[in-house]
């Protein structure tokens, strides 16, 4: 019998076992030995008197030839051997499996080839003796591969054949015989039925029992899977011991015993900061998906480190389990390690009829506790100025909800209208990360605004400018499908935006903004994928004229339909054929997005239109396409995409060109 213990995870124990000891045969006796005469005194020769002079005596004649060192060793014959004739000649070879059941070499396969000398070296040619080397190493490998998955008996023979025809490859075969399958004669969990009811649940969960095969893979994953149901059930100090398998060879059986003492499921309780308190208890609770009471799972401790780590505060979370005096609940210890608070961020880009708009940030991620982020950003463009700041305070009163205050000075040139305004915000919403991206978020805010807007009357063609104090509480509610943030292949978004608006010019009035937005990522290959577009918009309740142009919808440029400059889709002013905006839109996209590696290209068509009516008229549509290229970093494409319009009017570029961070949609 053989037995090892907590040494599972190497093969090479698993393959480990007693050789028989094989006693020698004794030698024939046909008669007794006649009694051998009496030994000579081994002193009488040493007593003897030495003569100096006296010549030596020749030398015993040994009866072995000195080798000729010219000739062939005809005691060692040299045995046939099939291989490559040039032994220097290097090429390249085949691997076979020989031997082997096929849902046997199924499931060996991925493993022996990610660790196969044969199999890394494959691409590069070799000589005989490299050959050898690797095919006697990748059949060490194929047995210890077998033993664990429960073949004791296996046996690996490497072949080397000469290629078939010249130039070819070699073949080089591992010949596998796996003898019988061992399987478990008991399986033994002493100190599971303490767990009381959970028991048979824990058991389950260890997956392996008696008359299973003897596989290696089947027992690591088996515990990991009771550790992790013991966490899952409340068993906070559970202790799972050192796994033991005796191995008998004569039976073809095995006998695992793991010890397991769950110790009592527990409740949560407390939390106590300790080290540097960047948060109070209070809100690490908050952030937390469990109240005190609740069942003990150590899936929720794991949620909250990763939720302390989101916060983008902390460079390091660890979380203790300490025991309370009851023994009944457990306290949760949290030590912080701040991270650096201050973040300088930038970015620029370009858009035809955008023109240069650059952007720098300053922020301090927690200059209000807790939490409570400080930004102040300014944009410089040639169409586009601003200075402001946002408050933003995350994990405001729930997990994952944020309150948003914002200030904000402008400057827009467009080429509809020129506004200069003060912007006062404030938004309460739920929102989505890198690291959990969820399926539904929703806002709701207010706005006052205070904007002097200049645009061209239609009836008179002349320049105005107007002042405009609008009030607006825009609530949005989003649907998000998609596999990924940044870089969706596969799935779905839908998104709603409803503003109910007041604007005082002249005499107070009101009017209602709606706009639905739909994408879908559909992919065709590993490295294709088809994305499409959709968005409508309507304002309600006033006239085109009374609504700020600022407050109207637009469309073209980069985020909208390329091809076309930016905000020039649409009607027009008759006197500088510039775009005067509109109380709907219809916008719709449809690309290609294929990837080889960090590089994209793009094939797009996009079409939409602004109209002056309230409901947009979808037969009146007009088409660009292009093509794009993307970079794809850690953090995001970057998009340099170049459209042309297809439905060209007088004051159209023919070319239009986009830069941006980010997919288009």
């Amino acid at each position: 019998m053989f037995r090892f213990s907590a040494g599972w995870g190497a093969a090479a124990a698993l393959a480990a076992g007693c050789l028989p000891l094989c006693p020698a045969p004794a030698a024939a006796q046909d008669a007794p030995e006649p009694a051998p005469p009496p030994a000579p005194d081994p002193f009488a020769e040493i007593d003897a008197p030495l003569d100096p002079s006296a010549p030596l005596d020749p030398m015993p004649d040994i009866g072995v030839d000195w080798p000729e060192m010219e000739g062939q060793d005809s005691a060692i014959p040299e045995a046939p051997q099939a291989g490559v004739a040039d032994a220097a000649s290097e090429r390249l070879y085949a691997i076979d499996l020989a031997g082997l059941e096929t849902e046997l070499e199924q499931a060996l396969r991925p493993r022996f080839d990610a660790l196969s000398t044969l199999a890394q070296n494959r691409d590069d040619p070799a000589n005989a003796a490299q050959i050898d080397r690797r095919a006697r190493e990748d059949a060490d490998l194929l047995a210890e591969l077998l033993r664990s998955r429960g073949y004791y008996d296996a046996l690996v023979q490497p072949r080397v054949e000469a290629p078939v025809s010249a130039g070819g490859p070699v073949r080089v075969t591992l010949e596998a015989e796996p003898g019988p399958l061992y399987r478990f004669a008991d399986v033994r969990l002493p100190g599971l039925d303490e767990a009381g009811a959970d028991a048979a649940a824990l058991r389950d969960a260890f997956g392996v029992r008696a008359q299973d095969p003897v596989d290696a893979g089947k027992v690591t994953e088996g515990e990991a899977a009771l550790r992790t149901e013991l966490g899952r059930r409340g068993y906070a100090f559970a202790d799972v011991g050192e796994l033991d398998v005796a191995v008998d060879h004569e039976a073809r059986t095995a006998v695992l015993t793991l010890p397991v003492e769950p110790n009592g499921a527990r409740a949560f309780g407390r939390i106590i900061v300790e080290g540097r308190p960047l948060f109070s208890a209070g809100h690490i609770q908050t952030i937390a998906r469990f109240d005190p009471g609740q069942g003990y799972t150590a899936a929720m401790v794991e949620d909250l480190r990763r939720a302390l780590i989101a916060t983008g505060l902390v460079s390091s979370v660890a979380i203790r389990p300490v025991e309370s005096a009851d023994r009944k609940t457990v306290d949760l210890a949290v030590a912080l390690e701040p991270a650096p608070m201050r973040t300088i961020a930038g970015e620029a880009g370009y858009g035809t009829g955008e023109g240069i708009r650059v952007e720098a940030s300053w922020q301090h991620r927690n200059l209000i506790p807790p939490e409570g982020a400080v930004t102040f950003r300014g944009v410089a463009g040639t169409r586009e100025q601003l200075v402001g700041a946002v408050l933003r305070r995350n994990n405001f009163l729930r997990r994952d909800q944020v309150l948003t205050a914002q200030i904000a000075a402008s400057h827009v040139d467009r080429p509809g209208f020129e506004a200069r305004s003060f912007f006062l915000a404030g938004a309460l919403e739920r929102q989505t990360n890198i690291i959990w991206q969820k399926k539904w978020t929703w806002s709701v805010g207010g706005e006052l605004i205070a904007s002097d807007e200049r645009d061209v009357r239609l009836d008179t063609g002349t320049t105005r400018s107007r002042t405009f104090f609008i009030g607006a509480l825009p609530a949005t509610l989003s649907y998000d499908g998609s596999n990924d943030l940044l870089d969706p292949t596969e799935g779905f978004r839908l998104s709603g935006r409803f503003s109910p608006e007041a604007s005082f010019q002249g005499s107070p009035f009101g009017y209602s903004r709606a706009q639905i937005d739909a994408t879908f990522y559909q992919p065709v290959t590993d490295t294709v994928t088809i994305a499409g577009r959709t968005r409508l918009g309507t304002i309600f309740g006033a006239s085109r004229d009374r609504i700020a142009p600022s407050r109207r919808f637009y469309a073209g440029g980069g985020g909208s339909v390329r091809g076309y400059g930016f905000q020039r889709l649409g009607p027009r002013d008759p006197v500088f054929d510039d775009p005067i905006g509109g109380r709907s839109l219809a916008e719709f996209s449809i690309e290609a997005r294929v990837r080889w590696g960090d590089w994209g290209f793009v094939p797009f068509l996009d079409a939409g239109n602004i109209y002056t009516s309230p409901l947009p008229e979808i037969d009146d549509l007009r088409f660009g396409a292009g093509l794009g290229l993307r970079y794809h970093t850690r953090f995001g494409p970057i998009r340099v995409d170049v459209g042309t319009p297809l439905d060209r009017r007088s004051g159209d570029d023919r070319i239009a060109v986009y830069v941006s961070l980010g997919q288009a949609f």
